[in-house]
Parts: structure tokens; C-alpha cells; sequence
């Protein structure tokens, strides 16, 4: 294939991204965005392929990707997709390190003078954000697995330990640079050492509420791993896709930084969520918490004009959204007035809820966001909290102390009646106790979200004669 029409295959392919990406900015749009995306990558990985050589060795591990890829999309849950996309993101930046140590070996351009030494920064660089993002995003994907702390974990004189590494591997370039033959190696080894100890150190400092926005950072390290893997190799469709993803991933950190009352230099720095080990007084007991029922529950809401349904966590492990959607449905048919409330980091990453309410055919126009909701909640009569916790938790209002403080969050206990689905009165991830649970207005509908919810839809149905639709009954 001749390098024009590579050039030719390249650009495509880069429009094609950029107009997926334009395409996911909107639910409606979200489906075809994803398809633009997949054939622009079809149209890069065969331009690639046919102008390298050794297709053996490519259509081997190609095929094993696909495999690999295949088997994994299809048997992971919606409620581990944030591991997945972390995983993932470790594997882009695993990728930039071995192709950083690969040009050092064995360049893939003969280069000299000024052009050697760019070639050399470059490769330097791309080993540390890919080091970073590759422990960096083992540790997200640990931590959201529960196999570590969800916690922040605070080294002692860490701020100084951090300093310290970024010094040192400022200081090992100088020798990477002057370095002839394979004296390189070392110093390259070390940097190496050092940003893997790096991406863990900053990353365990984030407490757990917040990992939402460090999945979100990390693939923004990711496409910057991308861009340096493409600078290395002088592949331009690499330094536009990776620019795309970095810039993209960065920018929605920013607004789901803004969203939370959080610094995003403090995030690039890995001190979002210090001081989050502090959990906070204890808001009430069991005692002081008011059970309700199934039943209380339709009587609330067929007395109800106005319902709002928030979303969280909780609804995704319990798969819940069809009979949720479904509930919806006979409410509206009833002249009700229904809207969902969507907090940015509902869930464990953004648009969690969105893509499960869209699976569901919950139509986009009354999936409202969190700042187009928020004032409703004085006007409305029934809220109906599924599985949501540090996103419904007014502690972030009212103790200055607490890890969530500052917070925008969901005021729903504004409403006249607050039900809030939830198996116990446990806290969320950030580890804060919920006072939202014990107020006179919040009845809590204790158990499996899936239970209740299709208890609510079976008694419902029956009250006014309409059968489950199958996609409930599926579901449940």
C-alpha cells in the first residue's frame, strides 16, 4: 500500500473520530457515534497492517485481540465497566512503555543531532505517562474491586516523596540523553521504577467517592500515552487519536471536577479526596430510620403528580432499569408528571446511568441533569432515591468537615416524600454516614433494588390492569 493512500486512509479515519465523539456529546446521537468510531478504527488498523509487513505475525495478534476483546465486552457487567475502562487504560499505557523501550533499542528512523535528542525526550516522556497511567490504573482497578482500600491511603511526608521522584526523573534524562549505545537502558530503567511507584502513589492518595473522576483522568493519560507512542513511532493517526482522547478525557475531568466542588490541579497532583479518611458522625441509628413497604410505596405514588427518580449505583448491580422504565410508563399513562435526576458522577462513571436508562427506552427528554432538577424538588411530591447514597447525602452541605463537603449534590430531600431503595442504611463508597436516611420525610424501602422495584411494577400493574411488558419480566 502506498504511503498517499495510507495518508489518505489516515485522514479519514481521523474525521470519522472526530465526528464519533461529536456524535457521543448527545443520547440520541450516542449509537452512531459509536459505530463512526468502530470504522474508523477498522479503516486505521488496515491501512496499518498493509502498510507494515510481517502479516503473519499481525493477523495473529490481531486475532487474539479480537478474541480477547470480544470474550471480554461480552461477559463484563455494566456495574464493572469502570474496571474495564481502567484496565484498558493500563494497557494503552503498558503499550506506550515497551514501544518507548523498543525505539531506544532498535529506532525506527535513522536520525542524528537535534532530531536524535527530540527523539530521545520523546521517548523519555512517553515512558512516563505510560508507567503512570499503566500503576495508576492497576490501582484504580484494584481499588474499585475492592481488593484495596477505597480510601484515600496517605504515605507519610508525601508531598515530599512525590517531589522527590519527579527531581530524580527530571535528573536521569540528563544521562538518558547523553547516554551512547545501551547506557541508555539504565537510566530509562530507573525512570521507569520511579513513574511506576509514582502513578501508585498518587492514585492510592484518592479516596474511593471520587474514582469516577480518576477513571476519567487516567484515560486522559491515556490518549497523552497514545500521542507519545505516535511521536516516537512518526505515526500521525496516533499523536491525532491520542490528542483527541487526552484532551477529550481531560476536559470532562474538569467538568466532573467542577460538578464536585474539587481542584483539578489537585487531581493532576493526587490529592483529590485527602483527608477522606475522616468519616464523619454518625447521623442516626436504625431506630430512627421510618420502613415502609411495597404497598405504602404505589399508594405514594398513585397519590403523587409529580415524581422524580434518582438513579445511583444501586439500580446498576441490581440490573433494575426495565421495571424502573416500565413504572415510569404507567405513571405517565396516568397524566403523571415523571423526570429522572442524573448526578454527573452517579454511578461509578459518567453517563453510567444515562446508557442504563437508555437501555431501558427511557426517553432522553425527561432524563433531566443535576442542575436542571435541583430546583424542582420544592414542587415535587414523591422522589424515589434507587441505590444512590454520596450523591443524595446533604452532609455535603451542612458539615464543612466532611470528606464530600462542598459537593453539589442531588437536594432531594426538599421534596414532600422521600423513598430511598436501599438493602441497609450502610454508607456509600466515600465512607460517610447518610443523614438524608433518618429525616421525617425519607421512608426507607429496605432490600434488593430488583425485589422492590418489581414488587412496586406487580402491584401497580395490578391496580390498573395492565400486564408487565416482557423486557420487565426479562430483567427481573
Amino acid at each position: 500500500m502506498s504511503n498517499n493512500l495510507v495518508t489518505v486512509a489516515y485522514i479519514a479515519a481521523s474525521v470519522l473520530f472526530i465526528l464519533s465523539l461529536s456524535g457521543l456529546s448527545h443520547q440520541d446521537t450516542a449509537k452512531r457515534g459509536n459505530w463512526l468510531g468502530m470504522l474508523g478504527m477498522a479503516i486505521a488498523f488496515l491501512a496499518t497492517a498493509l502498510l507494515c509487513q510481517g502479516y503473519p505475525i499481525q493477523a495473529s495478534a490481531i486475532g487474539l485481540g479480537l478474541f480477547v476483546g470480544v470474550v471480554a465486552a461480552a461477559r463484563v457487567a455494566m456495574t464493572a465497566m469502570p474496571e474495564m475502562v481502567a484496565f484498558l487504560n493500563s494497557f494503552v499505557g503498558l503499550a506506550a512503555v515497551l514501544v518507548g523501550f523498543a525505539e531506544y533499542l532498535q529506532p525506527s528512523t535513522a536520525l542524528g543531532g537535534m532530531d536524535a535528542t527530540l527523539h530521545r525526550i520523546e521517548i523519555y516522556a512517553g515512558v512516563f505517562i505510560g508507567m503512570v497511567t499503566f500503576t495508576g490504573s492497576m490501582v484504580a482497578v484494584g481499588k474499585l474491586q475492592a481488593i484495596l482500600p477505597s480510601r484515600s491511603v496517605l504515605l507519610p511526608a508525601r508531598h515530599i516523596l512525590t517531589i522527590a521522584m519527579l527531581v530524580a526523573m527530571v535528573a536521569f534524562a540528563f544521562p538518558f540523553l547523553s547516554a551512547t549505545g545501551s547506557e541508555g537502558l539504565v537510566p530509562l530503567g530507573v525512570l521507569t521504577t520511579l513513574a511506576g511507584i509514582f502513578g501508585i502513589v498518587i492514585v492510592m492518595a484518592i479516596g474511593g467517592a471520587d474514582m469516577a473522576v480518576v477513571i476519567s483522568l487516567l484515560n486522559s493519560y491515556s490518549g497523552l500515552a497514545s500521542a507519545a507512542a505516535g511521536f516516537m513511532l512518526n505515526n500521525d493517526l496516533l499523536i491525532i487519536t491520542g490528542a483527541l482522547v487526552g484532551s477529550s478525557g481531560a476536559i470532562l475531568s474538569y467538568i466532573m471536577c467542577k460538578g464536585m466542588n474539587r481542584s483539578f490541579i489537585n487531581v493532576l497532583l493526587g490529592g483529590f479526596g485527602e483527608g477522606a479518611s475522616n468519616p464523619g458522625q454518625r447521623a442516626g441509628s436504625a431506630e430512627q430510620a421510618t420502613a415502609t413497604n411495597a404497598s405504602e410505596v404505589v399508594d405514594l405514588l398513585e397519590a403523587a403528580q409529580s415524581v422524580v427518580i434518582v438513579p445511583g449505583y444501586g439500580m446498576a448491580v441490581a440490573q433494575a432499569q426495565h421495571a424502573v422504565a416500565e413504572i415510569t410508563q404507567i405513571l405517565r399513562t396516568q397524566g403523571k408528571q415523571v423526570r429522572f435526576g442524573i448526578h454527573p458522577v452517579a454511578g461509578r462513571m459518567p453517563g453510567h446511568m444515562n446508557v442504563l436508562l437508555a437501555e431501558a427506552n427511557v426517553p432522553y427528554d425527561i432524563v433531566l441533569e443535576m442542575d436542571e432538577i435541583n430546583d424542582d424538588f420544592p414542587k415535587t411530591d414523591v422522589v424515589l432515591v434507587i441505590g444512590a447514597n454520596d450523591t443524595v447525602n446533604p452532609i455535603a452541605q451542612e458539615d464543612p468537615t466532611s470528606p464530600i463537603a462542598g459537593m453539589p449534590v442531588m437536594e432531594v430531600w426538599r421534596a414532600e416524600t422521600v423513598v430511598v431503595v436501599k438493602r441497609s442504611l450502610s454508607p456509600g463508597y466515600a465512607g460517610v454516614d447518610n443523614p438524608l436516611f433518618y429525616r421525617d420525610n425519607t421512608l426507607m424501602f429496605f432490600g434488593d433494588a430488583k425485589a422492590n422495584i418489581n414488587g412496586v411494577l406487580a402491584q401497580l400493574s395490578d391496580q390498573v390492569g395492565r400486564p408487565v411488558a416482557t423486557a420487565a419480566l426479562s430483567a427481573a
